[in-house]
């Protein structure tokens, strides 16, 4: 097993002008997400190279959405490319934003947990939750890495004729017979998912075993030493889990509070302006 901390520490950070279109109306959040948040990227000059510019943000509906008729997307995903770059955005109302926080959801949780660099718009609204993030800290957490995990495990091999892949993944898949985009999710949200369950915080940005994911996503490793690994660690997270001292829940009032503090008053800003 090639599991453990060792070298590979070194911090990339990704420096670019983002197009104006990735900046959506009522925006309060915007951050990097995937390879970028994880210290992972791979520039599209490299040939093993299949990342795109992943972003989340987080946006408040109008006033009518929350108290009156009106009926809005929650979940909006948008691709933008420029200059050979593709972005792959996706934002999320507010409200529908926490409760996948309430659930644990691994993409979302980490966007509380970013390093500094890695936000790139942060209003005073998601100031409150970042200020309260382990109101959302429990148990579930295991449940959720865990089932991502999952997900990860078996795309990694049934991956034949994904609308998802692009050219260029689908010969990398061919080369390795077997998905290692795929396979480096698996480890990390093993990784990250068992470190949450021992420390009560997510280390997003991988740094101690940066080296380790990056061989696994540039294909160094054979099937069976993924699975043999995952295997490992699905267990050692089921230890983390009974032996975790976070609360079996999160803190569901506490994340109501905040965000009926954050809707009214993002409302009455709106509405002294007009």
């Amino acid at each position: 097993m090639k599991y453990g901390r060792h070298g590979g520490n070194e911090r990339r950070i990704i420096k670019m002008e983002l197009p104006n279109e990735v900046f959506i109306e009522n925006l309060i959040f915007l951050a990097y997400r995937g390879s970028v948040a994880h210290n992972m990227y791979i520039p599209n000059t490299d040939p093993y190279s299949i990342d795109d510019i992943d972003l989340m943000g987080v946006f408040i509906g109008p006033e009518n959405y929350y108290i009156g008729l009106k009926k809005i997307k929650t979940t909006i995903e948008k691709k933008i490319e420029k200059n050979g770059i593709l972005y792959d955005c996706v934002y999320y109302e507010i409200r529908h934003f926490v409760r996948l926080l309430l659930k644990g959801n691994p993409n979302v949780l980490s966007m509380l947990w970013l390093e500094p660099e890695h936000y790139l718009l942060m209003s005073s609204y998601f100031k409150k939750l970042l200020e309260y993030r382990e109101a959302f800290n429990s148990k579930q957490v295991y449940y959720s890495f865990t089932g991502y995990a999952h997900d990860q495990l078996y795309k990694m091999e049934n991956y034949s004729n994904k609308g998802y892949m692009g050219e260029k993944r689908k010969r990398l898949v061919e080369k390795f017979g077997y998905d290692t985009k795929n396979a480096a999710h698996l480890i990390r949200l093993l990784m990250m998912g068992i470190e949450f369950l021992h420390e009560g915080r997510l280390n997003v940005a991988r740094y101690d075993d940066a080296d380790i994911l990056l061989d696994i996503k540039r294909g160094k490793w054979s099937l069976d030493e993924i699975k043999d690994t995952a295997n490992i660690m699905f267990n050692l997270a089921l230890m983390a889990k009974n032996n975790s001292k976070l609360p079996d829940s999160s803190n569901e009032s506490k994340a109501e509070e905040l965000v009926m503090a954050i809707i009214y008053d993002y409302i009455l800003l709106e509405q002294s302006e007009i």
